[in-house]
Formats: structure tokens, C-alpha cells, sequence
């Protein structure tokens, strides 16, 4: 298929401003009270080295991974594959919980991490740039070719080098399957009301409208995207993200007063729920629909990739539309003193190949590559797609805990929309307690 649009004018797009002032204060200052990010220092227990780095001349080197589900796992490990065939060096892959892995990252980077390690572009990125935890790999990136200025733009720090190579990316929208719909006669919505008599339909029909779990506690942040850029509009969003907004303004509590009015066709019990569960509710048909990013294929088998498909989420404003839409990209950092530099950077550099895209394209339906070389005729309906709906998207976010500090997203966020699903009749109450905390961890 031709490659519409879907890199530079995605990337030009998506990059938001700094977040101004990272500050002094330490990035997780706060999160042990909540235990929302501090572990215990074991769970990411890397391979690396803080002593001097340039390499020992060894034929190994460490790769700190999350892709911890199995299709991602696998194709990990066919990559990992890939570069050994290609360059006689073996990776020893540290494979951690996606969300332990995210959890414990500020412990992980300021002790021993591996050479390598799975993260993202965006705010994550460049916070941890800035802190010193991540190695400048500028020189990597004048050995890859095939990228856009715009995956550059987002792979590079505040201070102007790189750090991160983007190795896949994908859209978030409402899954479904096109034989529960087929079967009971439903049309895609495309109005917030029309949203909710289906829903009020598929409950009528014994079916779950909406799977949700937010057991991890990230999940809920797709949605309060998504409504907040259909209610706001993406500036709006990027500037509550950027802390210069309030979280008291009648304009995010109209956020949490429509999503209050979508509870009740939501999967019930959530907060017990992972997405994976939540995800198999709907290969189970025993949920309608589903607002996730396209990974939610990982849970579909071969042959139900084909039933499955995506809409937008619905139009809320006209004068906004509906064109805006979470497209995170994921990829790969090197540790700021790895142990094996130089064989850190001939993997990073074939990472960025198209032959290590071409692996994931052939074992992975549920991500896009960014590599304009890539052979994307191996893409499937729904990764076709997914490329065609980021490709025409006007603006893109990062996701919420990607757009803000991660000490704010993982400390105060998580925590409060948690609350919030419990307990959705105080919104004063809550956004109240957000700002507040707010305050605290943007100003220095």
C-alpha cells in the first residue's frame, strides 16, 4: 500500500512543546506514599555497568525489554535473532512486565540498566534525557536512513542530540468485531449520542458495550484523552499536559462529567481488570467494543485478525470534529554508561533498519513501522488501516503519560482517575485535588 502521509505530517504533528522546567526536584518525589513507580530495585535487575563504557571487546550484548505479552515477546526475540545472524553479536534480553517494567524505570536508569532498553518518544523521552539517564546515540543516527526529519524531530532531546531510535507506532480508537455487529445489525456511531444508544442496545443484548480494565492503572488515560480532545480540543490538551491549564476549569470537569455519563456502559469492576482481560472479553464477543490502542490485536488469534476493526472514537463538539487521536511511538534507548557500548550502538543501528522493521511487520499485527523502506505490502487490513487513520489525523498526541511528567502522570493521575472510576459522583472534589497536587510538582 502507498504510505499516505504518515510520517512527516504525523510527526510534525505530534511533537508537543517542551514541557517547560523539568526542575530539581526528583522525579519521583512523592511516589512512595502511593507506590506508584518506586520498586523495590529488583524488579528491573539489569545487566549493565556504570563503570567506564566503550565496550570490552566482548561478542555480547543486554537488552532491558517490556514487550513481556507473548506475540510481542516472540518477535522480540526475532529480531534479537536478526541482529545476531547479521552481526555475530548475541543480545541477552531481559524481559520484564510491561507495566513493572514502566513502574520501576527511574530505579532501573540510575542503577545498573541493561545496554539497551525498550521506552518512548515524547516528554518520556526527552525527562529522562535531560536527567542524565539515557547515552547520546547522535552518531547511530548517521548510520540509519529511511526516517523522516520528523521521527529525528522525535527522537531528539532538549539539547538537540538523539536518543531514542522509534521502531514502531499506532493509533488508539474503538475495536470491535465485524461479526457481533454483522450478526445483530449495529452501525459504527459517530455522535456521542448515538454512541450511547448502542450501548444501551448491547446491554439489552446481554453484551458488555465498552471492555475496560484498569487494573495497570494507565488504560483509563486513553479515554480522559480522548474525551478531552473532543470536548477541548488538542491544545488544550497539550496545555493541561504542560501543567498551564487548571484542572479546576469547567472545561475538564465537562471531561469527567461525560465520562461519568459512559460509566454505565462500561464493563462493570475494572479496577480488578488488565487490558489483556479486557481485551479477550472482546475476542470472546462478550464485549461490544473497545477503546485501546491497536496491541489489542496481540490478543486476537491468526484467524480472527480479520474480523477484527476500529472506528474513531465519536464526534462530542462539531466545531471540534473527531479527527484528533492518541499515536504513541515506541522504540529504543541505550543506558547513559552501558557495558557494551559499542555493540549497544550496532544494535540500535539495526534497529533502525528496515530489515529489523521487516521482522516485525511479519510477526507483529498490531504495530505499524516507521521505516519509509519498510515492505509494508505484509501489513494486514487492519494495520492498513490503522496507517490510514494517522495518516489523516490533524493533530496527534503522544498519550497522557507520555505528554506530562512522568512524576505527575504515574503519582497524581493514575491514582485519581482510579478514584474516579470507584467514586464518580465528586468531580469538584477531584479535580480540586488534582490541581493541588499539580502545583506542587510543576512549579520549582
Amino acid at each position: 500500500m502507498p504510505r499516505p502521509r504518515t510520517e512527516a505530517e504525523y510527526l510534525a504533528r505530534l511533537v508537543p512543546p517542551s514541557v517547560a522546567g523539568i526542575g530539581r526536584r526528583r522525579l519521583l518525589a512523592g511516589a512512595a506514599g502511593t507506590g506508584a513507580l518506586l520498586g523495590t530495585g529488583a524488579l528491573l535487575a539489569g545487566c549493565g555497568s556504570d563503570s567506564d563504557s566503550g565496550g570490552s571487546g566482548s561478542n555480547t550484548v543486554s537488552l532491558g525489554s517490556n514487550q513481556s505479552d507473548p506475540n510481542p515477546k516472540d518477535t522480540v526475540e526475532k529480531v534479537m535473532a536478526g541482529f545476531k545472524t547479521s552481526s555475530g553479536i548475541d543480545v541477552s534480553i531481559n524481559t520484564v512486565d510491561h507495566n513493572t517494567f514502566q513502574e520501576n524505570i527511574n530505579n532501573y536508569l540510575q542503577g545498573r540498566p541493561d545496554d539497551v532498553f525498550t521506552w518512548f518518544a515524547g516528554y518520556r523521552m526527552r525527562f529522562f534525557a535531560a536527567r542524565g539517564l539515557a547515552g547520546d546515540i547522535s552518531d547511530v543516527w548517521n548510520d540509519i536512513t529511511g526516517y523522516s526529519d520528523a521521527f529525528k524531530k522525535a527522537s531528539t532531546g532538549d539539547d538537540g542530540k538523539q536518543y531514542f531510535v522509534p521502531t514502531s507506532y499506532y493509533p488508539w480508537a474503538m475495536f470491535y468485531r465485524k461479526s457481533v455487529f454483522q450478526q445483530n445489525g449495529y452501525q459504527v456511531p459517530t455522535t456521542l449520542d448515538q454512541l450511547n444508544a448502542l450501548g444501551a442496545q448491547m446491554k439489552r443484548d446481554g453484551l458488555n458495550p465498552i471492555a475496560f480494565g484498569d487494573k495497570d492503572g494507565w488504560p483509563a488515560m486513553g479515554t480522559f484523552d480522548v474525551l478531552n480532545l473532543r470536548i477541548n480540543g488538542y491544545q488544550f490538551h497539550i496545555d493541561l499536559m504542560a501543567g498551564k491549564e487548571a484542572w479546576t476549569s469547567d472545561k475538564v470537569k465537562k471531561v469527567f462529567d461525560t465520562w461519568r455519563g459512559l460509566l454505565p456502559i462500561h464493563q462493570p469492576d475494572s479496577l480488578g481488570r488488565t487490558w489483556q482481560e479486557a481485551a479477550q472479553s472482546l475476542q470472546q464477543k462478550k464485549s461490544g467494543m473497545y477503546l485501546l490502542g491497536l496491541f489489542v490485536a496481540q490478543q486476537f488469534t491468526d484467524d480472527e485478525q480479520d474480523d477484527l476493526d476500529f472506528f474513531t472514537f465519536p464526534e462530542i463538539d462539531p466545531a471540534i470534529g473527531a479527527s484528533a487521536l492518541d499515536a504513541p511511538i515506541d522504540g529504543f534507548m541505550m543506558a547513559r554508561r552501558p557495558k557494551e557500548e559499542d555493540n549497544a550502538k550496532k544494535l540500535l543501528t539495526y534497529l533502525g533498519s528496515k530489515e529489523s522493521q521487516d521482522i516485525v511487520i511479519a510477526n507483529d499485527p498490531s504495530q505499524l513501522v516507521p521505516h519509509s523502506e519498510a515492505d509494508v505490502s505484509g501489513y494486514t487490513a487492519l494495520q492498513k488501516k490503522a496507517a490510514d487513520l494517522v495518516g489523516s489525523a490533524t493533530e496527534i498526541a503522544q498519550f497522557l503519560d507520555r505528554d506530562t511528567r512522568p512524576d505527575f502522570a504515574s503519582t497524581v493521575i493514575i491514582p485519581a482517575l482510579q478514584q474516579f472510576i470507584k467514586s464518580p459522583a465528586d468531580i469538584d472534589g477531584l479535580v480540586n485535588s488534582i490541581e493541588n497536587q499539580k502545583k506542587s510538582i510543576f512549579t520549582d
